[in-house]
């Protein structure tokens, strides 16, 4: 038998199918796990190559810092990304910056 997911709301680990769904006892939440497959973001950097988590990125333009006057210039490798959803994709940390997010736009996989 194949190991059935936790649910997305509670994390319970006691999950089980009822045909086509699958169901968390605790929360009585109702998934189908081929919707969720089919609905995951997909995350593209500005050649359109697919974006993933740990992935190495260059920045193919120089961005300037909101609040500061640093810049990040072109060909900064930034290291180790996450992907998140909203208008900055990309949340990583930039050495001699810091922690900030990126939009996938202004960068190129490696």
């Amino acid at each position: 038998m194949s190991e059935l997911p936790p649910c997305p709301k509670c994390a319970c680990a006691y999950t089980y199918e009822d045909g086509a769904l699958i169901i968390c006892p605790e929360c009585a939440h109702e998934w189908s796990p081929t919707a969720d497959a089919e609905n995951a973001p997909v995350w593209k950097d500005s050649n359109g190559n697919t974006l993933a988590d740990g992935d190495t990125v260059t920045v193919i333009k120089d961005l300037k810092v909101k609040g500061s006057s640093l810049v990040v210039k072109v060909g900064t490798k930034v290291r180790n990304i996450r992907l998140i959803e909203g208008d900055h994709d990309i949340d990583c940390k930039i050495d001699g910056i810091g922690a900030m997010q990126l939009k996938s736009e202004f960068v190129k996989k490696v």
